[in-house]
C-alpha cells in the first residue's frame, strides 16, 4: 500500500470560476476529504504562474492547513521553462520495488511553453502513474497551419509531427481531423512509454461540445498502462456522457453542456443500444465455439475497444436472451440475471 497518492495539476487556475463556482482543485479536494484513506494519503501539488495566490487563498479558505495529512503545495512556476518541474516529474520514487507515490498528472499542453511528450512519457513509466491531457481543439487544430507553433507541436509529437501534419490535411471533416490528432498523440505515448511484461499503454478520449454550438470545445485524453485503469475510466466516461455516440473510430464519449444532466435517451436513435448490438455480434464472432468465464471475455476483449463494462454485460445478456449462447454460475447462488462479469459466470458460445 503506497504511503502517498499524488495529484499534480500544473495549470490549476484560481480554484473558482468568475461566477463563484468551484473548479477542479476544490472539487477534487471536496471528494478526497470525504474519504479517510484519501484524506490521509493524497498529496496535492497545484501550480499556476498567474493564479497561485488566488488559488491558495480560495483553497485554504475551505480546507485550512491540516485538513489533509499530506501538505498541499502551491507553486507559480512557468511549465516548459522551469527545469525543476521536469526533474520533479521524472524523479523515480521506487522503494523496495514499489512506487512510493503513484500519481495522477493533469496537464494542458497549450497552457504552457514547450511541453515535451518524452517527459510525460517518463512520468508514466513509473508504476501507478496516470495522466489526463487537456486538448483545446481551438488551439491545436489551427496550430498545425501556423509555423509559430512548430516547436510546440514537434515536442508534442516527437516521432510523428510531419506525418500527422500531412495526414490531417487529407481528412474530410473537422471531426475526422480532430480524432486523427488525438489518435496520433495517443500513439506517441504507446511508442515512448517504457513497458514491461504484459504491460500496454492505453488511451481514451472524452469529448466536450461547445456551450453554444455543436462544435467540439476540447478533449480530455487519459493515458494509462493499467488494464484496470482503462476499464475504470471508460466506466466513468459512460456515466458522464450525455450524448449518444456510435463508436466508429471517429466519435467517442461526449458531453454536451447544453443538455446538462440529461442523457442520450433523448436522441432520435438509441445509439447506446446500437453500440451494444455491434458489440454483441463482434463477441459472437470472436468467441464462437468457445467456453469462457464472463470476466475472461471482458478482460481479453475490452483492451481493444472503447466499450465499458456496462456495454459488455448487456451484450452478453442479449446473446443469452436470443439463445445464441448459454450461461451458468458455479458459485452455488441463485442469480436474477443471466450474466455477471465475474469468475463464476460461464458463457458458452
Amino acid at each position: 500500500m503506497p504511503r502517498r497518492i499524488g495529484y499534480y495539476d500544473l495549470f490549476a487556475g484560481p480554484g473558482k470560476y468568475d461566477d463563484g463556482n468551484p473548479s477542479t482543485p476544490i472539487l477534487l479536494a471536496r471528494n478526497c476529504v470525504k474519504d479517510s484513506y484519501l484524506r490521509e494519503r493524497v498529496w496535492m501539488v497545484f501550480n499556476d504562474k498567474e493564479y497561485k495566490e488566488a488559488l491558495e487563498q480560495n483553497f485554504t479558505q475551505e480546507f485550512p492547513t491540516g485538513t489533509f495529512t499530506q501538505k498541499v503545495y502551491f507553486r507559480d512556476q512557468e511549465v516548459g521553462t522551469c527545469q525543476g518541474i521536469n526533474t520533479f516529474l521524472v524523479t523515480d520514487t521506487m522503494e523496495n520495488g514499489k512506487n512510493e507515490c503513484p500519481a495522477v498528472l493533469f496537464i494542458d499542453p497549450f497552457g504552457y511553453k514547450n511541453i515535451d511528450t518524452s517527459i510525460i512519457a517518463k512520468f508514466l513509466s513509473f508504476w501507478g502513474n496516470e495522466a489526463f491531457i487537456f486538448i483545446n481543439t481551438k488551439r491545436i487544430n489551427p496550430a498545425f497551419e501556423n509555423d509559430k507553433f512548430d516547436l510546440i507541436l514537434r515536442e508534442l509529437f516527437p516521432s510523428s509531427y510531419k506525418e500527422t501534419k500531412a495526414n490531417i490535411r487529407l481528412k474530410r471533416t473537422v471531426a475526422e481531423r480532430l480524432q486523427y490528432i488525438i489518435d496520433s498523440l495517443g500513439r506517441e505515448y504507446q511508442k515512448l512509454v517504457p513497458i514491461k511484461g504484459r504491460e500496454q499503454v492505453y488511451y481514451t478520449a472524452f469529448k466536450f461540445q461547445e456551450e453554444d454550438s455543436v462544435a467540439t470545445s476540447h478533449y480530455i485524453l487519459h493515458i494509462t498502462k493499467s488494464r484496470r485503469g482503462f476499464d475504470l475510466i471508460k466506466q466513468v466516461y459512460t456515466d458522464f456522457a450525455n450524448v449518444g455516440t456510435i463508436f466508429d473510430g471517429v466519435n467517442t464519449y461526449t458531453f454536451d453542456p447544453k443538455l446538462g444532466s440529461q442523457n442520450s435517451s433523448l436522441d432520435l436513435f438509441d445509439t447506446k443500444s446500437e453500440n451494444i448490438d455491434v458489440l454483441k455480434e463482434t463477441l459472437y464472432l470472436t468467441f464462437k465455439d468457445q467456453t469462457l468465464t464472463a470476466i475472461e471475455i471482458f478482460e481479453s476483449h475490452q483492451i481493444k475497444t472503447l466499450y465499458s463494462r456496462n456495454h459488455y454485460t448487456e451484450a452478453l445478456r442479449r446473446l443469452v436472451n436470443e439463445g445464441r449462447v448459454t450461461s451458468w454460475y458455479t458459485d452455488g447462488k441463485q442469480h436474477k440475471v443471466s450474466v455477471l462479469l465475474n469468475e463464476y459466470c460461464h458463457v458458452r458460445f
